[in-house]
């Protein structure tokens, strides 16, 4: 089976791991999916990440491990949102001065520049636009 939005195939698996409680999701590699959980590294929202071999499988794995804070019970997901933005449909490509805000700077919305995928603040800093992947809260 082919998949027409890799990029909202892997969003939509963190959030129905964060949702359910998961400690770790898996999936399908590519480059940008590994750029796009480096970030979300680098930004707090999950613990970690690592490319894996699949004996069975032909392709390599993404398996990106959860962050969650709290007690066993009170135990909360870091991760409150996330959500796709440009998708193959419909293209949002954003100047440096339109990069959009998550939540007053408690977001992160992730771009793809042509100095590579980097979060909103960083393309700010470089004067650099790109279209807007999608965006972290």
């Amino acid at each position: 089976m082919s998949i027409s939005d890799p990029i909202a195939d892997m969003l939509t698996r963190v959030r129905n791991g964060v949702m359910t409680g998961l400690a770790q999701v898996v999936m399908p590699t590519s480059k940008l999916k590994a750029s796009i959980a480096e970030i979300l590294k680098e930004e707090g929202f999950v613990e970690d990440y690592e490319i894996a071999d699949v004996e069975d499988q032909a392709y390599k794995m993404l398996r990106i491990r959860l962050k969650y804070v709290g007690e066993r019970r009170e135990r909360r997901p870091v991760i409150d949102g996330l959500e796709r933005v440009s998708r193959p449909g419909r293209r949002i490509y954003a100047k440096t001065r339109e990069i959009p805000w998550v939540l007053s700077g408690l977001g992160v919305a992730i771009l793809s520049t042509p100095k590579g995928v980097m979060t909103g603040r960083r393309a700010r800093q470089l004067g650099v636009g790109g279209e807007v992947l999608c965006k972290v809260w």
